[in-house]
């Protein structure tokens, strides 16, 4: 055998836990690059300051129903070389329904310019800043990327706000699950009797339940008179108190087994505390199935906000999920008439299955 093929094996042995997990996830190409979808999805959501060019809550009055405005390329007057622009639309009354439509002005161009200055936000929420990522020079001058709802909202707005919330409330609504699932179903796994008894019976009575009625019978708990942030904590508990049983039952099944290896016992013979074994010895031999079971959760939580705020039971206006936008698609006629309003289920689409592939 070669130097170099030993040298490998070797190095094999070497590894460790996560460097092996990352090996064979750079193998699954699918979920590779689903990975860099969701960290983009991530990026933009979170500096939706800087990249929004409108507030989600500003209201042009003057463009309510807006279709979305395609970006072009090329010569804009008073512009010495090419760039992005759109053309602005027009209304005007149809001859035959006598129904307001807009009709896209092909002589007229708005140019796209990047870093503008506009509305004041605060970056890391301490340091005051007006520089956005594109916008137009003139203020009279307007650019809808994906159309406006029925207040005149920009869309595009409103998706990267809405998508800061939903992702959000969705990785908090994990995090609080899983470290009530670990805990429990680790002492549950670990010690047995009376405590093994009462968390297992628990779990199977919520899970017994459907989760849509529980869901419902938590949000109606929540004051009309609560603030968007409290409201937003809410539901991230809300979340988290029906999603810890199946982790727990996992978990609680892998230290079942676990706990009869030899290298627990000489942790036990060696003084080692009860919580350090469960947690320090025995976790973290099956922290690639416990990865794998968040990033299968997270979607379920996007998608049970989603639903709730859909329902008008979750996240209320003024603040913005993608929930809350699906609100103005919930009929047929907008579907018809308004299509670009679908446009935050989309959203919802790709971060679910960018999170299930890799999952």
């Amino acid at each position: 055998m070669s130097d170099d093929k030993k040298l490998e094996e070797n190095s094999a042995y070497d590894e460790s836990q996560w460097s092996m997990m990352l090996r064979r996830f750079k193998k699954h190409k699918l979920a590779y690059w689903m990975f860099f979808v969701l960290a983009f999805m991530y990026i933009i959501c979170m500096n939706s300051n800087f990249i929004a060019p409108y507030q989600p809550s500003k209201i042009h009055s003057d463009y309510i129903n807006l279709p979305p405005q395609i970006i072009k390329f090329g010569f804009v007057d008073d512009y010495a070389i090419p760039r992005f622009y759109v053309n602005p639309y027009e209304s005007v009354r149809n001859p035959l329904t006598l129904q307001q439509e807009y009709v896209v002005n092909k002589q007229e161009r708005t140019a796209i310019e990047f870093f503008v200055e506009g509305r004041k936000w605060y970056f890391l929420g301490i340091i005051p800043c007006d520089t956005h990522l594109f916008g137009t020079a003139d203020k009279n001058q307007t650019c809808f990327l994906l159309g406006t709802d029925s207040l005149g909202q920009d869309l595009f707005s409103r998706i990267l706000y809405g998508g800061k919330i939903s992702l959000l409330i969705g990785l908090c609504g994990v995090a609080l699950s899983f470290c009530l699932g670990i805990t429990l179903g680790g002492l549950s796994g670990y010690y047995g009797g009376l405590f093994d008894i009462v968390v297992q019976r628990i779990s199977e009575l919520l899970q017994s339940i459907p989760s849509i009625p529980i869901w419902l019978a938590l949000s109606t708990m929540i004051p009309k008179n609560w603030s968007s942030l409290e409201v937003y904590f809410a539901m991230s508990l809300i979340l988290a108190c029906i999603g810890w049983t199946g982790v727990c039952r996992d978990v609680r099944g892998k230290l079942l087994s676990l706990r009869e290896e030899d290298y627990a016992k000489a942790a036990m013979l060696c003084g080692a505390s009860e919580f350090r074994i469960v947690f320090v010895h025995l976790v973290p031999n099956f922290i690639s199935h416990i990865i794998t079971l968040i990033t299968l959760s997270v979607p379920g939580m996007i998608l049970a906000e989603t639903m709730l705020s859909f329902l008008n039971l979750g996240i209320r206006p003024p603040m913005v999920s993608w929930g809350v936008l699906l609100q103005e698609a919930n009929s047929v006629d907008v579907v018809q008439n308004q299509p670009w309003l679908l446009l935050p289920g989309m959203a919802v689409v790709i971060t679910v299955l960018a999170y299930n592939f890799v999952g």
